[in-house]
């Protein structure tokens, strides 16, 4: 599913009506002609089209964000994958006024980063790596983001997929690590837990040899993980909607 198979974004336009455009032809936007339906929706979509292709082009996800429901906001993800990032948070607790960030890690094009409490975890290095078309979290829109605006004094309005809701419409359900075994992924450490990372950054301060790096293994592996929870989820979607 890529955006230029998607009507839903055209006011007036829902899926009963896009389904009808996709079996009649129009699977895509290059397909479409306006005998396909109403000449109100035709125009509506004629229209749509021509100012959403440049948009496209440019890479203003942020356009098609703001037009598609909130429910279908994994459509973004095909077109801007290669470009999202994806990130991961561990805490101290789970009270973002209260507790504090200790590590991050980001994954983006390939490439991962961890920054760590204390070291290169800074307002302004969060913000540089969070620069991206489209954020992409597992219950990040609870969670992870509330964190890190209230830790760093950021506001993070970028095009955001937490993985959690469409994994639910794909029927995966439960937790990262729960959907992780259920489309075939083996974690190097699967024992370890969110109150694990907890106490890994309570054994660092005290000194204890390796538990940050066993810290930040988990922390990247969480993060990591997200993009293939990610590839199978949207594939599943893909399955279950387009004809």
């Amino acid at each position: 599913m890529r955006l230029e198979n998607s009507y839903i974004p055209v006011e007036g336009v829902g899926e009963a009506t896009e389904r009808k455009l996709w079996e009649a032809g129009a699977r895509t936007w290059d397909a479409f002609e306006p005998s396909l339906c109403g000449p109100t929706t035709a125009d509506r979509i004629e229209s749509f089209i021509g100012t959403a292709r440049p948009r496209l082009d440019s890479g203003d996800s942020a356009f098609f964000d703001r037009r598609l429901p909130s429910s279908e906001q994994w459509r973004l993800y095909e077109d801007f994958r290669d470009e999202a990032c994806f990130f991961d948070i561990e805490t101290t607790g789970l009270n973002h006024t209260h507790d504090d960030v200790t590590c991050v890690t980001f994954h983006r094009g390939g490439d991962t980063e961890t920054l760590v409490r204390g070291d290169d975890l800074t307002p302004e290095n969060v913000r540089q790596l969070l620069d991206a078309p489209l954020l992409v979290t597992f219950n990040g829109a609870r969670f992870d983001v509330p964190f890190l605006e209230e830790s760093f004094d950021l506001s993070i309005d970028a095009p955001h997929l937490d993985l959690m809701y469409p994994c639910k419409q794909a029927d995966l359900t439960g937790g990262l690590k729960t959907i992780e075994t259920e489309v075939g992924i083996e974690r190097d450490r699967p024992d370890l837990s969110g109150k694990d990372a907890v106490r890994l950054w309570r054994e660092h301060e005290r000194g204890v040899d390796g538990s940050l790096e066993t810290l930040i293994s988990y922390n990247r592996e969480d993060t990591v993980n997200m993009k293939t929870v990610a590839d199978r989820t949207v594939a599943r979607l893909d399955e279950y909607l387009l004809p």
